[in-house]
């Protein structure tokens, strides 16, 4: 526990305009951390960035930044950069915030693990919906045994995101405008499945201790050659079987769908953030239906940024983005894809 007083000091890798528009502000509010360097490329916004929140630095060097004083650092760079700066900022003792997905191949997000326990650091991967609290009711649930032996899964997600996947638009923020070639650019760790299909798995991965063994897809491509469509089979460690779907189709109007059902041997759960539902449905007769506050599916992702800056500060507080959940959705994802060129099942 640290003395009163003291402040967490967090640098950011890759102040991209969703780290500007949501984490920053977050962390601004609280007079416990001190938002102490800033790196980016791009000079103009890099200044920008750093007058407006007040940091002391502001560089396009992270080794740089990794030098100053810091207990904990927010890596928000483009998706394929993720395991070179988070390896950077374990390697200094540093608690890490991964933007999804960790890492961009199973082995690299296995080598950010091992980091990790050696220097007794926390990774969060800030995955809005797994801070919920029916999240961890869920988790509870199928921990605890309601629905027994998980035997198969099913995962479906869905979202406003076809224009930004094609390469078409990018969001525009107060001081930054989004690198769209982040999500359109195969070559960058652009397409759905790392966008945004990695949530679902984050949520699969919280929810039950599954462990997956390999995976078959099939993608359908936006006109940038990235991911759309995703159709994913998975077989897991202790012989469970699951089907995951993710598409960025949804009308521009319209919200996000996540609906996870797990099956097992006494019971169902279901766990539906569009309708807002959590029920568990038990061989025996003994559902149950828990309740969700009104508005409670949108996604947010505030209590996150909050918990961060929580074991920056040496408290003693849950993370329910762990390191070991970003690793598996990495696994999965790093053989749907291969799978995906290979016409083959492959193994994580």
């Amino acid at each position: 526990m640290r003395s009163m007083g003291v402040r967490a000091r967090i640098g950011v890798i890759g102040a991209g305009w969703w780290v500007t528009e949501n984490h920053l502000p977050i962390l601004e509010k609280r007079e416990d951390v001190e938002l102490v360097a800033i790196c980016r490329r791009n000079r103009t916004e890099l200044e920008r960035v750093k007058e407006r929140f007040g940091f002391k630095l502001a560089t396009d060097d992270y080794g740089e930044l990794l030098d100053a004083p810091l207990d904990g650092v927010m890596v928000t760079s483009p998706h394929h950069l993720h395991f070179e700066h988070a390896r950077a900022a374990l390697k200094k003792g540093l608690h890490v915030l991964v933007e999804k997905p960790l890492a961009t191949r199973a082995e690299d997000a296995r080598e950010l693990i091992w980091l990790a326990k050696e220097k007794e650091r926390e990774i969060l991967i800030p995955h809005g919906w797994n801070f919920r609290s029916y999240t961890r009711e869920a988790r509870r649930l199928v921990l605890e045994g309601a629905v027994g032996e998980v035997e198969h899964i099913v995962c479906q997600m869905a979202s406003p995101r076809r224009a930004q996947y094609s390469g078409e638009v990018g969001a525009e923020g107060s001081l930054v405008r989004q690198d769209i070639s982040t999500y359109a650019n195969p070559a960058r760790g652009g397409g759905y499945g790392w966008g945004q299909l990695v949530h679902a798995f984050g949520l699969v991965f919280r929810v039950t201790d599954l462990e997956p063994r390999w995976a078959f897809s099939l993608m359908g491509r936006s006109p940038t050659g990235v991911d759309l469509h995703d159709a994913i089979s998975v077989s897991f460690i202790n012989g469970a079987t699951g089907a995951v779907s993710g598409t960025a189709a949804v009308p521009p109007h319209r919200g996000y769908q996540l609906d996870l059902r797990v099956f097992g041997s006494e019971g169902m759960l279901l766990l539906d953030v569009e309708r807002e539902r959590l029920e568990v449905r038990r061989q025996d007769g003994e559902d149950k239906e828990l309740p969700m506050p009104p508005g409670s599916g949108e996604y947010e992702c505030v209590e996150p940024v909050e918990r961060f800056a929580d074991l920056c500060l040496g408290l003693t507080v849950e993370n329910d983005g762990p390191g070991e959940v970003g690793l598996r959705s990495v696994e999965v994802l790093d053989a749907a894809y291969r799978s995906a060129e290979s016409g083959e099942p492959e193994e994580v």
